[in-house]
């Protein structure tokens, strides 16, 4: 009896496949919310910047990228965890424990950085739209209004579809970064860029912005 006890714990049973149905579902919960803020980062502002950055001093600023990055994870690391310590997200926290003049501002702070914020991303949209299809820009920006209000209408009632729009719109564009990357190459010169240094008052300004473009306060909002 004691040894087919200990045999049955050493024998691995097969998971029901509804087990695992259950356990991707799960996991998929969690990674849409995380591919949503994900957007943050393949934005226009962070092409704008990072192609100005490669295309006038090369590996030069890729430290700059490579740092931005790093605390842009940092930061929402700890919004993700507050989140998930207290079940409450930031702007809720703020209103609980500021007063209200303090609230008032993050929350008009918030507002106009939301709108700058989705100002560059529509105009990038209708450029994107006239350099690929030549489509004129008044046009192209009536369609990038429409197709952006068709994905909102998705995120209240439909979260898991929109979230699925989400992912593979980034898919797309990650696909097209790793396709220029694989076609372009890794140059030796490349692990020269993480060594902090500038080039004149340019490369500091464009370093500003490359920074900007990365660490965002709606993107910690967001987590």
């Amino acid at each position: 009896m004691t040894h087919s006890s200990s045999l049955a714990r050493r024998t691995k049973v097969p998971e029901p496949p509804g087990n695992i149905r259950a356990r991707l579902g799960s996991a998929y919960g969690f990674l849409g919310s995380a591919f949503v803020v994900a957007v943050a980062y393949v934005d226009p502002g962070n092409f704008a910047t990072n192609m100005t950055g490669g295309a006038r001093y090369g590996y030069l600023l890729l430290w700059v990228i490579v740092s931005a990055s790093v605390a842009a994870v940092f930061v929402q690391y700890l919004a993700a965890k507050l989140g998930i310590a207290t079940g409450r997200n930031l702007p809720e926290l703020c209103r609980d424990h500021y007063p209200k003049p303090v609230t008032t501002g993050l929350w008009v702070q918030a507002e106009l950085v939301s709108m700058a914020t989705e100002l560059a991303e529509f105009v990038g949209a209708a450029v994107a739209l006239n350099l690929l299809f030549g489509i004129p820009l008044l046009p192209a920006a009536l369609i990038t209004a429409v197709v952006s209000l068709t994905i909102l209408t998705l995120a209240p009632l439909r979260r898991r579809r929109f979230e699925t729009v989400i992912i593979t719109l980034i898919l797309i564009v990650s696909a097209g970064f790793a396709y220029q990357v694989l076609r372009s190459g890794t140059p030796a010169e490349a692990g020269a860029g993480l060594v902090p240094g500038f080039e004149g008052t340019d490369s500091v300004l464009l370093a500003t912005g490359m920074l900007g473009a990365t660490v965002m306060p709606h993107a910690v909002y967001w987590a």
